[in-house]
C-alpha cells in the first residue's frame, strides 16, 4: 500500500546537499594545496591528514596540541557578510598558543559548521584559513564540514580549529629560570583579536551604528570591516627570535581573560608581572569601546588585550638585544614592565601607571 509523500525522500529533501559539500572541496583545494610544507605532501579527502616529523627535520620532538575557535566574532562576519578573514582569526587563536611554549607549528585541522552549505562562502572562509596556514607556516592537512539543518539559524555558523607542533626535547617554553629583575616586552596587537566579541557586539548595540556606518575609531573603514581585522599571528618573528638570541624565558598570548589572567599562566608562584599600564599605546578602537560602554580600565584589561597581544620576559641585560630582534622580524615592540616578587595569595599581575584610555 503507498505511503504518497513519505516515498522517495532524499538526503537533500531533509536539508543536507551532499553536491554542495562536493564543490566546496574542489573550490578549496588550490587554497590547501597553498600550505604544503615539509612533513605534508598528502591531498585532502583521504580519511585522515599524514605528517612526517622527521620529513620535518625533528630528530628527538615533543609534540605541542591547541585547539580554539572564533567566538562571537562570527556573529559580525555573518552580519557585515565579510568571511575572508574569520579563517585567519582562527589559526591564529591556536598557533599563538602553541608559540607560547616554543613549538613551531606544523598542521592544522579545521571544523565548519552550518544549517545550509553556501559553496562560495565556505570556500571564502577556508581561502582565509590557508592564509593563516600560510602565514604561520604550518599545513592545512584536512578538515570537516558539516551541514547540519536545524541545529544553527539561518546563515550562522560556527568554527573550529585544532593545530599541532613541534619542539626538540629540552627547548620548550616557559624556562624554568625566570627571576625577579626579568624584564617585560609587549608586542602591539592587530586591534581587539578574536576575544571579548560579545562585549564588543553589546557596546555596537549601544552606540546604534550600522555594520556599514563608517568606523568612529578607523578612518575609511566600515564599522563591520575595522572589528573584524584579524588576529595578528606572532610565530615566524618569535620561532626566529627564540632561535637566534635564545634568550627568551617566557611567552604570554593575551586572549580571554587578558593581562590578570593570561601573563600568571608562564610564571612561577612566587612573582608577579609588574605591568606600567602608561608604556601602552592603546589602539583607538580599545577607547571607542570603553568610552560608547562606559567600561571601566579594569573591566578592559581582563576582556581585552589593550593593544598589547603578546609579552615576551627576557633577562634585563638581553632586553634591548631581543628587542632589536623582534622589531627587525617585524613587530612592534616596547617595555611594558618588569618581573617582582609575589607575596602569598597575591595576585600574578600588578600594575602602575593608567591605561591611556
Amino acid at each position: 500500500m503507498s505511503q504518497s509523500g513519505k516515498n522517495g525522500l532524499t538526503y537533500s529533501d531533509a536539508g543536507v546537499d551532499i553536491d554542495a559539500g562536493n564543490l566546496m572541496v574542489e573550490k578549496i583545494k588550490p587554497a590547501v594545496k597553498s600550505t604544503r610544507r615539509p612533513g605534508a605532501d598528502g591531498e585532502i579527502g583521504g580519511f585522515g591528514g599524514l605528517f612526517d616529523l622527521k620529513a620535518a627535520g625533528f630528530t628527538d620532538p615533543v609534540l605541542v596540541a591547541a585547539n580554539d575557535g572564533v567566538g562571537t566574532k562570527l556573529k559580525i562576519a555573518i552580519d557585515a557578510d565579510r568571511h575572508d578573514t574569520v579563517g585567519i582569526d582562527l589559526v591564529a587563536m591556536c598557533v599563538n598558543d602553541l608559540v607560547v611554549q616554543g613549538a613551531e607549528p606544523l598542521f592544522f585541522l579545521d571544523y565548519f559548521a552550518t544549517g545550509k552549505l553556501d559553496a562560495d562562502q565556505g570556500a571564502a572562509i577556508v581561502g582565509g584559513i590557508a592564509a593563516g596556514c600560510l602565514e604561520a607556516g604550518c599545513a592545512l592537512i584536512g578538515g570537516e564540514t558539516a551541514e547540519m539543518p536545524g541545529m544553527y539559524s539561518s546563515g550562522d555558523y560556527d568554527l573550529a580549529g585544532f593545530a599541532v607542533g613541534a619542539a626538540e626535547r629540552g627547548q620548550l617554553l616557559p624556562s624554568d629560570n625566570i627571576e625577579a629583575g626579568d624584564v617585560i616586552l609587549g608586542l602591539a596587537s592587530s586591534g581587539v583579536h578574536s576575544n571579548g566579541f560579545s562585549l564588543v557586539r553589546k557596546i555596537v548595540e549601544l552606540s546604534g551604528l550600522s555594520w556599514d556606518a563608517p568606523a568612529p575609531f578607523a578612518e575609511g573603514k566600515t564599522l563591520g570591516e575595522a572589528l573584524l581585522t584579524p588576529t595578528r599571528i606572532y610565530v615566524k618573528p618569535l620561532l626566529k627570535v627564540i632561535r637566534d638570541t635564545g634568550a627568551i624565558k617566557a611567552l604570554a598570548h593575551i586572549t580571554g581573560g587578558g593581562f590578570p589572567e593570561n601573563i600568571p599562566r608562564v610564571l612561577p608562584k612566587t612573582l608577579a608581572a609588574e605591568i606600567d599600564l602608561a608604556s601602552i599605546a592603546v589602539p583607538p578602537v580599545f577607547s571607542w569601546l570603553s568610552a560608547t560602554g562606559g567600561v571601566a580600565a579594569n573591566e578592559m584589561l581582563r576582556t581585552f588585550n589593550c593593544g598589547v597581544g603578546m609579552i615576551v620576559v627576557v633577562p634585563a641585560d638581553k632586553a634591548d638585544t631581543v628587542s632589536a630582534a623582534l622589531a627587525d622580524a617585524g613587530e612592534t615592540v616596547f617595555p611594558l614592565g618588569r618581573m617582582v616578587e609575589r607575596s602569598e595569595g597575591a595576585p600574578g599581575t600588578v600594575y602602575k601607571g593608567t591605561l591611556a584610555l
